[in-house]
């Protein structure tokens, strides 16, 4: 899965080839073969297992925040941030290359990536429903968290000045200021 991670990072999934990842592998491409029936085969089990962690980094923080809706989006923020920078290839993949997902794959992909969005959007609803965020457009707010988190992925740099604490912290206070978090005094 390695290689052909990396092969289709470098090339794109059109342009890699079951040979050119068996031979990335060290595999012969009978041996890949026993394992995977073909590219299509790899690049499900490649999301799917980018979506499975990214979904379980989310879950663990969450259940850490506890109830209060400023804890959950800034558990959310933070689960993801520190995703996109851990597995920046794989999310970049999964962003550029679920398009390629034949149909009966794609659909019960797309599902399943759909619920993070909509959990997101839980935490939103229930800020503003008691008054912890004053946003007129939580949906808008909502997809600008993903959004600017995503994007994370197609320009952070490891090696660059920003460290991964400080990203975190910088994203989170965007997102509670997307959402105009008022603080329980404020209100």
């Amino acid at each position: 899965m390695r290689a052909a991670r990396d092969v289709f990072a470098e090339r794109g999934y059109h342009a890699a080839s079951i040979r050119d990842i068996a031979r990335e592998a060290g595999l012969s491409l009978s041996a890949l073969y026993y394992y995977y029936s073909g590219k299509q085969a790899l690049l499900v089990a490649l999301l799917e297992d980018t979506l499975a962690d990214y979904q379980n980094s989310c879950e663990v923080a969450l259940a850490a925040a506890g109830d209060d809706p400023a804890a959950r989006l800034n558990a959310f923020v933070r689960a993801t941030v520190e995703y996109r920078v851990r597995r920046q290839v794989d999310s970049l993949l999964a962003l550029r290359e679920t398009r390629n997902l034949e149909p009966d794959q794609l659909e019960g992909f797309v599902q399943r990536r759909d619920a993070l969005p909509g959990l997101l959007q839980e935490i939103i609803e229930d800020g503003v429903a008691c008054g912890l965020f004053a946003t007129p457009y939580p949906d808008e707010a909502q997809r600008t968290v993903l959004a600017m988190c995503n994007a994370i992925a197609q320009w952070y740099q490891p090696s660059g000045d920003l460290t991964v604490t400080d990203l975190v912290d910088r994203y989170v206070h965007l997102s509670l200021t997307l959402v105009e978090y008022r603080l329980p005094g404020d209100r």
